[in-house]
């Protein structure tokens, strides 16, 4: 999106913005409400009580977060408090619900990307001739549909980008992504809860490091590897 706007190109950087907020909202949020959801089937009602059981942004969004969401493509929201007292088997359920969330995302992307290819599949097979006829009558002019379809499109290709994003960005393992939650409950006990002690401290050099740009290259590699699996298994 950013590329837009400094190639100067003011109208496709705010029809990327406009597009993006609802798939940002959405991706968050069933993001947030499906950690809260498996700690819930697996015995923990803190997030239901909470109200985080839900797809309402409002309760998910952390500001910070969803503007490096909105405007670098990785972010976050607030995350749904989980109570691993309430779990039979604590680091088991605990990486079920980390994974969770990233999964929720992935799915939302082949979500995204089915849709395309059912776009792609009507614009084929409907002949211009007739979409010009049905724009007409509406008084409008016949380019319009293939610009509806062309952010249409784009629209779909944005969820596929953003949803992966998210995903890969919360299984990176350092803590309190939820790679941390799922890569460290193979660690025995002790390491694990003593990692997690320092659990501050190894966010605040993960964001130093983050905000420096190293870790733009392999994030980006990694993130287009999964768009292009995505995009390869549904076409």
């Amino acid at each position: 999106m950013l590329s837009s706007l400094f190639s100067g190109n003011i109208q496709q950087f705010l029809m990327e913005f406009l597009l993006s907020l609802p798939i940002v909202f959405l991706a968050l949020s069933v993001h947030e409400t499906a950690h809260g959801y498996v700690a819930y089937k697996l015995g923990d009602p803190t997030a239901h009580s909470l109200g985080r059981l839900t797809l309402n942004p409002i309760k998910h969004i952390d500001p910070f977060g969803f503007l490096c969401m909105l405007f670098f493509g990785y972010g976050w929201a607030k995350p749904v408090p989980i109570n691993t007292r309430y779990f039979k088997k604590p680091k088991r359920d605990m990486a079920l619900t980390a994974l969770a969330g990233p999964l929720s995302n992935i799915l939302l992307a082949i979500v995204f990307a089915l849709l395309m290819r059912a776009e792609l599949a009507i614009w084929e097979a409907v002949q211009p001739e007739s979409f010009t006829l049905f724009w007409y009558t509406l008084a409008l002019p016949s380019e319009f549909s293939g610009l509806c379809f062309y952010w249409l499109f784009q629209f779909m290709i944005i969820g596929v980008s953003l949803n992966v994003s998210l995903a890969v960005f919360n299984l990176i393992p350092v803590p309190p992504f939820d790679g941390s939650r799922i890569f460290l409950s193979m660690l025995p006990s002790k390491i694990y809860f003593r990692i997690m002690q320092y659990e501050r401290y190894i966010y605040i050099v993960f964001m130093i490091v983050l905000v420096m740009g190293f870790l733009d290259t392999p994030i980006a590699f990694v993130t287009d590897f999964f768009i292009d699996l995505v995009l390869r298994t549904v076409f």
